[in-house]
């Protein structure tokens, strides 16, 4: 199934208010971990899987990356990165990341920031971005952590007076569709196991290098106070490996 709920007016506008929207990657609380797990970049040619506002494109160039491409399947988000980006050595595509489909060793690096989890065939995807990459290049990603997925509610477990007690898990080996809520909207979001998505990897030919599960940095949690319940359980799970 390939969403594009982004190209919708009143969900495009709400997630244009959320914090990391309008901070960008500074207001990404796995960004320094996603970060420090990304290669040198300096005459790199980078791929984007699910680019939104090019935020990461940006930054790719911003480390002298040769070139860059972003997709997208979002009109919107698109329309914005372009707004946002004078570099003609980035590109943007209208492309759903299932259907990828560049040259044997097209790109040093892949990266794909917080898309992947809409993804039904992620296991395509690997083998996809296996070809398109050089060996030795690197495929660095994030997802929301299966903490997180596990369960479609996506909630705390609250007390008598609307306190946060405990993250509830279940269902945690089901894996498969999921009908969340996001936005005030129904979003569809696929649940895999921690083991599911490093064997996924290593099937398709890749080494794993460095896993994090990230919690907001002190800086960050000054900035934005309302998180810091996020240190509580995993939101996010990053993966960096190579391409044997």
């Amino acid at each position: 199934m390939k969403q594009n709920q982004y190209d919708d007016h009143d969900f495009f506008d709400k997630y244009s208010q959320m914090p990391r929207s309008i901070g960008g990657l500074q207001a990404a609380g796995e960004w320094p971990a996603l970060r420090a797990m990304l290669p040198e970049l300096r005459d790199k040619r980078v791929l984007d899987l699910g680019c939104g506002y090019g935020w990461h494109c940006r930054y790719a160039r911003e480390q002298s990356a040769r070139s860059v491409i972003g997709i997208d399947l979002s009109e919107k988000m698109l329309a914005r990165a372009i707004d946002n980006t004078n570099d003609s050595a980035i590109e943007y595509r209208r492309l759903a990341i299932e259907d990828i489909d560049f040259a044997a060793e097209e790109f040093d690096v892949v990266l794909s920031s917080l898309a992947l989890h809409y993804v039904e065939s992620f296991d395509s995807v690997c083998r996809k971005v296996y070809h398109c990459l050089v060996s030795g290049g690197t495929f660095v990603l994030s997802v929301e952590h299966p903490v997180f997925t596990a369960l479609a509610a996506q909630d705390w477990f609250y007390g008598p007076e609307g306190e946060r007690l405990h993250w509830p898990i279940d269902h945690y080996q089901n894996e498969g569709l999921r009908q969340a809520r996001f936005l005030d909207t129904d979003v569809v979001k696929y649940h895999r196991t921690i083991a599911t998505y490093m064997n996924t990897l290593i099937d398709s030919g890749f080494t794993i290098t460095r896993l994090s599960e990230p919690q907001p940095t002190q800086e960050t949690l000054a900035k934005y106070p309302e998180m810091r319940d996020e240190t509580r359980r995993p939101i996010f799970l990053l993966i960096a490996a190579v391409k044997n």
